[in-house]
């Protein structure tokens, strides 16, 4: 699978870690930084990896902050994004299997680095179950075009 990560500076560490599990799990992996000690507005990181997920150019986006709040609140502004911010691995199957969730955030002031590990695992292996939950999927992404005047 194709896979964005970034982070802000509050986040560098995890993203290194996070990208390091992708790269042994046979991933291929389109970094946005940030390294330790570069400053960087979480806005900035969480538009560049949506956009990239919403063009189809990555499968899934990981974007980590301090929280991962700011980081899915700005992702879900770029049309065709599904973001959660998520701190346990039942969400984070929940938001995939129900929700086709595509953009993954947490945070590492937030999360433990095992979960974060596990957050990851369990996003990337969790398919959308579709049936029941296609149409509510369709409803969220119509919503899109309404908040975007199109």
């Amino acid at each position: 699978m194709k896979i964005v990560i970034g982070c802000d500076h509050a986040a560098p560490e995890y993203r290194e870690m996070i990208k390091e599990e992708l790269l042994a799990a046979g991933h291929e992996v389109v970094d946005l930084g940030v390294e330790k000690g570069e400053k960087a507005d979480y806005p900035d990181i969480a538009e560049k990896g949506a956009r990239l997920v919403a063009s189809g150019a990555c499968e899934r986006g990981i974007l980590i902050c301090g929280t991962g709040i700011g980081m899915s609140i700005a992702a879900n502004k770029i049309p065709g994004v599904r973001a959660a911010c998520l701190s346990d691995p039942t969400s984070a199957r929940l938001c995939r299997a129900h929700n086709d969730a595509n953009v993954l955030c947490f945070g590492q002031r937030i999360v433990g680095s095992e979960t974060a590990k596990e957050l990851v695992a369990v996003f990337l292996s969790t398919p959308f179950e579709g049936g029941r939950h296609a149409g509510r999927v369709m409803k969220i992404n119509a919503l899109d075009g309404e908040k975007h005047g199109a």
